[in-house]
């Protein structure tokens, strides 16, 4: 494959993620306003139990954001070469002792 073709398929796929994440927060929004709203119809916020929702999925949306977004602060694409180039050298050593 060309250099072209490749970043194609890149773009794809980058675009293919941010498109679950944007369709992974819309529901988040639109199941928890429900939820917010049958708390507030049940119990007229006595015990605000949906915030225990938002709580427990807002972490899996955050890992979501992190991933479509490409922010990863340990082990982002600099990491992984690094990693690979040291592995590669320690091969190269072993091969020539």
């Amino acid at each position: 494959m060309d250099n072209q073709e490749t970043n194609y398929l890149k773009a794809q796929e980058r675009v293919k993620v941010l498109k679950e994440f944007y369709n992974h927060l819309f529901v988040f929004i639109i199941v928890n306003i429900f939820l917010a709203g049958a708390n507030y119809y049940t119990n007229q916020w006595t015990y605000p139990w949906f915030l225990w929702v938002i709580g427990g999925w807002g972490i899996g949306i955050i890992f979501d954001a992190l991933k479509a977004f490409q922010v990863n602060p340990m082990f982002n694409k600099d990491w992984e070469e690094r990693k690979i180039q040291a592995f590669m050298e320690e091969e190269d050593k072993q091969k020539w002792e």
